[in-house]
């Protein structure tokens, strides 16, 4: 019996076109639309890009924005709080101010080599130092300009000896804790003077 064997597949056959009786202008044609199929997906493919990195910039300026409040807030919340915890005792020191003023007029009024004078200034400078140590600070200082911001004038006395507007006493000191203001000094000022005082 003769089988035929089936014919081995040259390199010359495996790339042979059919030819499916389409003519020339057929061919060029599908090759035409081929050629634009390729190039609208190449566009669209360029327009989806441009959309993306648009898209990419858009996020990550919006993520550099809400990183950035986010540190705006959380500086502004530790500002908060130190300034809650330097002054949440300003109440309590403002109710205390009351009997400091009182001290100073027992220490006024005692005889100076007494022991209750001595007895009343330790416990005076002792309560002092604690308030002094949480940022308690006074405004006693006479013969300084007067500042409305820190002084309040009950009493004003003409001297001319003295610039205009300088404190000449104090009548009740005033009081910062930390740098805000609890109480002002209550002050006597002198007026009638020069109205500078000279440079120092």
């Amino acid at each position: 019996m003769d089988e035929k064997k089936p014919k081995p597949e040259t390199e010359d056959d495996a790339y042979v076109i059919e030819d499916t009786g389409a003519s020339v202008e057929d061919i060029e044609h599908e090759m035409e639309l081929a050629a634009e199929e390729a190039a609208g997906g190449n566009e669209a493919a360029a327009s989806q890009d441009v959309a993306l990195r648009a898209e990419n910039s858009d996020l990550r300026d919006r993520y550099l924005r809400t990183l950035a409040d986010f540190e705006n807030y959380r500086k502004r919340s530790d500002r908060e709080k130190q300034d809650f915890f330097r002054f949440a005792m300003a109440d309590v020191f403002r109710d205390l101010l009351p009997v400091l003023d009182n001290f100073d007029r027992a220490l006024e009024h005692a005889e100076e080599g007494d022991e209750f004078n001595r007895g009343v200034s330790l416990i005076y400078k002792q309560m002092f130092d604690v308030l002094q140590r949480y940022g308690l600070r006074t405004i006693d200082q006479s013969g300084v300009r007067f500042d409305p911001n820190i002084h309040e004038a009950v009493v004003s006395e003409e001297d001319p000896s003295v610039p205009s507007h300088t404190v000449a006493q104090i009548m009740q000191k005033g009081y910062f804790l930390n740098d805000r203001l609890l109480r002002p000094a209550l002050v006597k000022v002198a007026v009638g003077g020069p109205d500078e005082a000279p440079a120092a």
